[in-house]
């Protein structure tokens, strides 16, 4: 993909003594009382910033944080505990500046984290006047959240289409290289792994990848939604009868390239949905009027975690089961060890899989983590991202 790095800016001599406005993704987690409980996405923010204030520039941050009303600010808005974090993690004052749209004031050297860029009037809808008055505060504006990749808005979109220059942030280049790698230019055999509950939020992401991969493996209620497609009773698991014949089109596209939806042999079932359930192995022909599926059989996760292992690329997005109960675990514990131990290029993204990711300690072994749980899922979709769009648009001049 074709666009201006703010890494390459920096190595020319090209970012010293000017205006920087970063775009990051500082939208961690908090506690009632306002505590950050998680500032994973901080710390992957602070690489660019360092990058920008090493090249000697002057440096604005802005993010979003939270879902606050336009032009209601209210002090659980504020990026202050953010502002206060950041400062601990690089050593230095981090200064938090309100009603920062008509000028703010830093000189080269400097860095000061702008208040919620979603509090300003048009921020959501890309509102041209706002996005003119953004682009107005700096000489390069560096786009570094891929979290919010996916959306056209003042601080992500707007700004960077009247911006001097435009430009990606070493997270978001980070993140385009990996997709690319991952979906434009893959290794084969290039196996996805999509799980979940619902075959409804998943169904296009199905659909494109059953153009693209070699195998797609599908777990959680997609997989008993598939099993149903089959022809095989899933009992009274989470199903949805109604995209069956949806279910049919992926298995039927995959099949005319010569690939497979690999449908489970044996699954894990239980009477009622507990974390004290007992668990009951069970050949997938097997499974009973007032059974719930909440996990795949050993067999059927011996046999995915081989094809695993013989991949060239893997993306994974969601669980095969209930994993967070540990009688519904081996499933989704044997695929993150075999994703792990593959040589394979690796990328995953989405909430839960992060949450297997870091539960089972495979962090080190999984080639790219993404930061982006909406954008991950669009690209996977088919979807040209917004970020994407105007920033490549804006290289090609």
């Amino acid at each position: 993909m074709n666009v201006i790095r703010f890494s390459d800016l920096c190595a020319q001599g090209q970012v010293c003594g000017k205006r920087v406005f970063i775009r990051a993704d500082l939208n961690v987690p908090q506690d009632e009382a306002g505590h950050i409980t998680e500032d994973t996405r901080i710390r992957a923010s602070i690489p660019c910033i360092q990058m920008a204030l090493d090249a000697g520039a002057a440096v604005m941050v802005t993010s979003h944080l939270g879902r606050p009303t336009e032009g209601a600010f209210k002090p659980a808005d504020s990026l202050a505990p953010v502002a206060q974090r950041l400062a601990e993690l690089m050593g230095r004052a981090v200064p938090l500046i309100s009603n920062w749209v008509d000028g703010v004031s830093v000189e080269p050297g400097q860095l000061v984290l702008l208040e919620n860029c979603r509090v300003n009037p048009g921020e959501k809808k890309n509102n041209e006047a706002l996005a003119k008055k953004m682009a107005a505060l700096c000489d390069i504006f560096v786009h570094d959240a891929f979290g919010t990749a996916h959306r056209a808005e003042a601080s992500t979109y707007g700004i960077a289409q009247f911006a001097t220059v435009a430009c990606a942030g070493p997270l978001l280049a980070a993140e385009m290289d990996a997709l690319t790698q991952a979906l434009a230019n893959p290794k084969r055999p290039l196996v996805a792994i999509v799980g979940g509950s619902k075959v409804s939020s998943k169904l296009t992401i199905l659909k494109s990848l059953a153009s693209k991969v070699d195998q797609l493996i599908v777990g959680g209620g997609i997989a008993n939604t598939f099993m149903l497609a089959a022809g095989l009773k899933i009992g009274k698991s989470l199903a949805e009868p109604d995209l069956l014949e949806d279910a049919r089109v992926v298995i039927a596209a995959m099949k005319a390239r010569g690939a497979a939806v690999p449908i489970p042999t044996d699954v894990v079932t239980a009477k009622t949905f507990a974390a004290d359930a007992v668990a009951t192995v069970k050949a997938a022909t097997e499974v009973a009027d007032d059974d719930l599926i909440l996990d795949i059989g050993p067999q059927t996760a011996a046999a995915l975690a081989t094809q695993l292992k013989a991949a060239g690329t893997i993306v994974w997005n969601g669980p095969v089961g209930v994993f967070e109960f540990a009688a519904f675990e081996n499933g989704t514990q044997t695929i993150a060890r075999a994703i792990a131990e593959s040589s394979a290029f690796s990328i995953a993204g989405g909430g839960d899989t992060l949450a297997a990711i870091a539960k089972y300690g495979i962090e080190k072994q999984i080639g790219y983590i993404s930061t982006g749980g909406g954008a991950f899922l669009e690209v996977l979709e088919g979807k040209t991202l917004p970020a994407f769009e105007i920033l490549t648009r804006r290289a090609a001049g």
